[in-house]
């Protein structure tokens, strides 16, 4: 009977899983049509369509062009998402389970939310230069906040009566953390890491753009120089389909297991 129980919520959460796929196709698909509809009235010079841009950013790619640029801006989005995550979990896990430490987080995460990221990057600008530091500094402080916060609400939120059952039975710290709070917060933090992801690759691009030579926001400005519109698309497009396969490739199936968890821990 358990083993039954067992495939049937596997088959269930494939199904699940694959049905977010095909919606997020169907999205994809409506979104391109708008996009050609919009291309055919504008024309290729102010709005190229998807197949014009898609030609162009093949070509950026024949050419070698393509990759060290994504490669560079992917491992700059990616060390400040890597920090801001890793420090923010560990941080807003530890303030959401003592009200002095949100007390004087509070107001510190609320300048960091309302703060601009442009703010911050002409500062990192001043403090760094035009290297690696500013980008990877002005990601950090962008997506640090968001996660600080959704790992605090999750730690917050965890049913007291359950702690305290758990306490009553003198449970492991083990067990109290992994079987307790971490299916609880965890459900907090992954809407918090794909918000942070997206954040992370927008500032990174505006950052190259403003203070690199080198990297897509880098190449997004010659093209914008050049008015060369399909080309700036391509970027645009690439930076996207790197984003959704990170969401949906890394991030959505770890998501998956973690419900799985949580069902079978509740």
């Amino acid at each position: 009977m358990a083993g039954w129980r067992f495939l049937r919520s596997s088959f269930v959460a494939t199904l699940s899983y694959l049905w977010s796929g095909w919606g997020a196709i169907a999205s994809l698909l409506l979104f391109l049509a708008v996009w050609e509809f919009g291309g055919s009235v504008y024309g290729d010079l102010v709005l190229p369509g998807p197949l014009a841009t898609l030609v162009q950013l093949g070509a950026l790619f024949d050419m070698g062009q393509a990759w060290p640029e994504l490669v560079t801006s992917a491992r700059r989005a990616l060390s400040g998402l890597g920090l801001a995550v890793l420090v923010g979990s560990v941080l807003g896990v530890i303030a959401g389970r003592s009200i002095t430490a949100a007390a004087l987080s509070r107001p510190l995460v609320t300048v960091l939310l309302g703060m601009p990221p442009i703010a911050w990057l002409v500062l990192a600008m001043l403090w760094f230069g035009m290297g690696d530091a500013t980008p990877v500094f002005t990601v950090i402080v962008a997506c640090f906040p968001i996660v600080f916060v959704g790992a605090m609400q999750g730690a917050r939120t965890v049913d007291n009566k359950l702690t305290d059952v758990a306490s009553s039975l003198r449970l492991p710290r083990r067990m109290m953390w992994f079987d307790v709070y971490l299916p609880h917060v965890v459900s907090y933090l992954f809407p918090a890491w794909i918000t942070a992801l997206g954040t992370s690759w927008k500032v990174v691009v505006m950052a190259e753009l403003l203070a690199s030579s080198d990297g897509v926001g880098a190449a997004l400005a010659v093209s914008r120089a050049q008015l060369d519109t399909a080309s700036s698309l391509g970027w645009v497009v690439a930076v996207l389909a790197l984003l959704l396969a990170a969401e949906y490739l890394l991030l959505e199936p770890i998501k998956r297991h973690v419900e799985r968890w949580q069902t079978e821990t509740t």
